[in-house]
């Protein structure tokens, strides 16, 4: 089973501070920044939906029936959280056919606030950031360190762990995937793809797990493979053209590179070396056989940043009635995890586990 966040290494010291996530959907805010306008003609319709209570799955198996279409022809770009308040687009291809009177899907949980027509579909992955708006409560703790401790955040960044979501119900989803390796499960098609993710990001977690715990997981070492703010593109630090290493070092500082860990599949000539290989190899040999599973599974072996940088982060104390609450703001790039920023300032319980035994 996969660890939670919460028991991974902390990389600004233990949060002096405990809280709850998720008291309501509308304490934790998710939208979607796409990162291009659609066009406004074209076989694809882009709705801009705002939902709570349900998961991203859950609509578009929605949209398609309410279309008469495959759930193949819905489309979105990114998961969001289900115990949440999150806009995000999806796209539906409806060739040569009216506009639907998509209005009347509108209900206490799901709310279509605009369409437009585009040319091409929605693919995963495609947007550029999520913009979250997060508010713990029940703080308890000393909540002077917070300042301090969000603005060393907004300087340094996080680890860039994935969250529980990706882990599932408990964290059992590796559990799953190795009764499925060991051939004790059949899992659907679906089910796969989300067994396949969570190990990897098991292995990838336990990797930076590690780097954090011996203090360089922002700290080169020799051999490391870096990718630039911004993008995915990945690069041996001997690429750089001028390879002093104090030039490195204050790029990697600035936020202007990030070391990167592997998600593990079959590895192409793209390699880390030296000091970081050593490591890599350490915690790949003490998940050899979860390693070869993913090979034979057909996946190939890619990078992730081992540092996450929180854009805009804002962040307020309430007081008066409200007093005891956290209230903060920040956009990250797709496909990282807001609790990875949450984790470092506060020691959070998520709301449905408090309440689990009230009856």
């Amino acid at each position: 089973m996969a660890l939670s966040p919460l028991q991974l290494p902390f990389a600004h010291g233990e949060p002096m501070v405990s809280g709850i996530l998720r008291q309501q959907a509308e304490f934790f805010e998710v939208e979607e920044v796409l990162g291009f306008d659609p066009c406004g003609e074209g076989e694809h319709v882009f709705l801009w939906i705002e939902k709570r209570g349900l998961n991203t799955a859950y609509v578009a198996e929605l949209l398609a029936k309410f279309a008469q279409l495959s759930q193949r022809e819905v489309s979105y770009s990114g998961m969001k959280d289900r115990n949440a308040l999150t806009r995000q687009w999806f796209s539906v291809h409806l060739p040569g056919k009216a506009e639907l009177d998509w209005s009347s899907l509108n209900t206490d949980q799901l709310t279509v606030l605009s369409h437009q027509r585009h040319l091409r579909k929605l693919k995963r992955g495609v947007h550029a950031a999520n913009h979250f708006r997060i508010r713990l409560t029940q703080l308890q703790g000393d909540t002077g360190s917070l300042v301090e401790k969000l603005r060393v955040i907004s300087e340094q960044g996080v680890p860039n762990y994935f969250g529980e979501q990706r882990f599932g119900h408990g964290g059992g989803n590796v559990d799953k995937a190795k009764q499925w390796f060991a051939g004790e499960l059949k899992p659907r098609r679906p089910q796969r793809s989300l067994y396949l993710s969570a190990v990897r990001s098991h292995i990838f977690n336990e990797l930076l797990a590690e780097r954090v715990t011996q203090r360089h997981w922002n700290k080169l070492l020799t051999g490391e493979l870096l990718m630039l703010e911004g993008t995915h593109s990945v690069f041996p630090d001997s690429d750089i053209s001028n390879k002093n290493s104090t030039d490195l070092s204050e790029r990697l500082a600035q936020g202007d590179i990030h070391l990167t860990g592997p998600m593990a599949g079959k590895v192409g000539k793209l390699q880390s070396s030296f000091d970081v290989a050593a490591l890599e190899h350490v915690v790949m040999l003490a998940n050899a056989d979860l390693c070869k599973a993913l090979e034979q599974q057909g996946l190939k072996a890619e990078r992730r940043a081992l540092r996450v940088m929180p854009q805009n982060l804002q962040w307020q104390l309430l007081e008066g009635e409200q007093q005891g609450e956290l209230v903060v703001e920040f956009s990250l790039p797709s496909g990282c995890f807001a609790t990875a920023v949450v984790r470092e300032c506060v020691r959070y319980q998520l709301a449905d586990k408090v309440n689990e035994g009230d009856g």
